[in-house]
């Protein structure tokens, strides 16, 4: 069960090798998490970020999970709720793809659409109903600032994330008042190995900031985080600029 602070005992995470996954689960740990599943496809990552997490006193346990196999995402989760109650869920699970190369290439385009928005909506659903049937828990969902207004450099990545977005929004709404928090957090872009080699983008935050944030959100009972929250009114003014001049502008 949660404790009086709002944070989990146990967490489940849904792409076990994300780095700002990680970092959440380092700081959750370092607070009040004792039991934590790492899911995801089985490999020597998944392994060795399973260890980093022991060596710091959890419990912990991975279990096989891939997001573009939705039919097997109610057994993959449904494992780990039959161990005992799971306080968060996190979903942290997305590729960034390449914009440039992904255009001519509709297949790697469906791929990353697949993996952010499609996987992402059978896991959700199958997580949203593990929650409500136990009786409490917080779904937290790694969105993206990206997902506010697709930007023509990533439209690819922006959009599934869009989608990814509404999605989340409208999960929380159905499980209002069943006892399931569900949280949005959109950072901007995020300085892990995923976007290693990538020019450097405006707001550009670390996943320990995230991870902070989360936290917060957590304790705050938010249903929406920005990271870092100086993204919010930025992208809400960029959200209602015209399309004529948005095209123009250096985003």
């Amino acid at each position: 069960m949660k404790d009086a602070t709002a944070l989990p005992q146990s967490l489940l995470v849904l792409g076990g090798t994300s780095g700002i996954a990680l970092a959440t689960a380092r700081r959750l740990i370092a607070r009040r998490t004792r039991t934590v599943w790492l899911a995801g496809r089985p490999s020597v990552a998944l392994e060795n970020a399973a260890g980093s997490l022991r060596a710091l006193g959890a419990d912990v346990h991975t279990t096989a999970f891939d997001a573009l196999d939705p039919e097997s995402h109610e057994s993959a989760v449904g494992k780990v709720f039959a161990q005992g109650p799971v306080d968060m869920v996190l979903l942290a699970f997305g590729v960034l793809g390449d914009q440039a190369h992904d255009e001519r290439d509709p297949v790697r385009a469906a791929r990353v659409a697949g993996t952010n928005y499609t996987g992402a909506v059978s896991a959700g659903l199958v997580a949203g109903r593990a929650l409500q049937t136990q009786g409490h828990g917080s779904f937290v969902v790694l969105s993206a600032a990206a997902a506010e207004r697709a930007r023509r450099a990533d439209f690819i990545y922006g959009s599934s994330k869009a989608g990814l977005d509404a999605f989340a929004q409208g999960l929380g709404d159905a499980l209002y008042g069943t006892g399931v928090h569900v949280m949005v957090v959109r950072p901007g872009s995020v300085r892990t190995s995923g976007t290693a080699g990538r020019p450097p983008a405006p707001f550009t935050t670390t996943p320990e900031a995230v991870a902070k944030a989360v936290e917060l959100g957590l304790r705050r009972g938010s249903e929406t985080v920005w990271v870092p929250g100086s993204l919010r009114p930025v992208l809400s003014a960029l959200r209602h600029t015209p399309r004529a001049l948005y095209r123009r502008l250096p985003v």
